[in-house]
C-alpha cells in the first residue's frame, strides 16, 4: 500500500501529462450546447486560467510544479462542469471515463496531502466564468466567434507547446512537497 504522498506524486504525474488532453476535454464542454450555459462558462474559465501563463501560480521557466495549478484547478472545474450539467453533465461526463472514473477519490487523496489548499482551490471554481484572459471575460468566449477563435489558437498553442512529458516529470517530482509548496 502506498502512502499518501506517494499517491498524490503518482496522481500529479498522470495529471500533468495529461493536461493537454484534458484542456481538450474543456474546450468539448465549453462546445457542449448540451450543457446548461453555467457549466460552459465554467468550462470556457477554466480554459482561460490553463493557458493564461499569469494565474495562480505563475506558468514560467518549464518548471513542472508550475502546472500543477493548472491541472488541478482543470479537474475541480470539469467535475463542476458534469455537476452542474445534471443528466446532460452525466452524458457528457460518460463521454470521457479516463478522466472522470475515480476522480473523487483522486481528489479526496490529494485532500490528505493538500489540506486546506484544495478547499480553497475548489471555491475558486464558481468565479472561473470571470476569469480575464487578454482583457475579455471568459464568458465572452462563448458568444463571440472572434474571441472563441483566438481562444482556440491559443489552446492549441498551449497543447502543441506544453513542456511537460514523462521524462521530465520522472526527473523532476519526485516528492508531493515540490507541488504542495509551490501551491502554497
Amino acid at each position: 500500500m502506498s502512502t499518501p504522498e506517494a499517491r498524490f506524486v503518482e496522481l500529479f504525474k498522470s495529471w500533468l501529462v495529461s493536461l493537454p488532453h484534458d484542456l481538450k476535454i474543456a474546450f468539448d464542454a465549453m462546445d457542449d450546447e448540451n450543457l446548461p450555459r453555467s457549466s460552459r462558462e465554467i468550462a470556457a474559465g477554466a480554459i482561460c486560467y490553463v493557458v493564461s501563463p499569469n494565474d495562480f501560480v505563475s506558468d514560467r521557466n518549464e518548471a513542472v510544479a508550475s502546472f500543477a495549478d493548472d491541472a488541478l484547478l482543470l479537474r475541480l472545474a470539469l467535475r463542476a462542469v458534469v455537476t452542474d450539467g445534471g443528466e446532460d453533465g452525466e452524458t457528457f461526463r460518460g463521454r470521457f471515463p479516463e478522466l472522470f472514473d475515480g476522480l473523487d477519490d483522486d481528489l479526496a487523496a490529494c485532500s490528505k496531502v493538500l489540506g486546506d489548499l484544495l478547499p480553497w482551490l475548489q471555491g475558486k471554481v464558481p468565479g472561473l466564468k470571470n476569469q480575464p484572459y487578454k482583457g475579455k471575460k471568459a464568458t465572452l468566449f462563448l458568444d463571440d466567434d472572434e474571441a472563441r477563435e483566438t481562444l482556440y489558437e491559443d489552446g492549441l498553442a498551449f497543447r502543441t507547446d506544453y513542456p511537460v512529458d514523462d521524462k521530465i516529470i520522472g526527473d523532476k517530482l519526485k516528492k508531493a512537497s515540490t507541488i504542495a509548496d509551490v501551491m502554497r
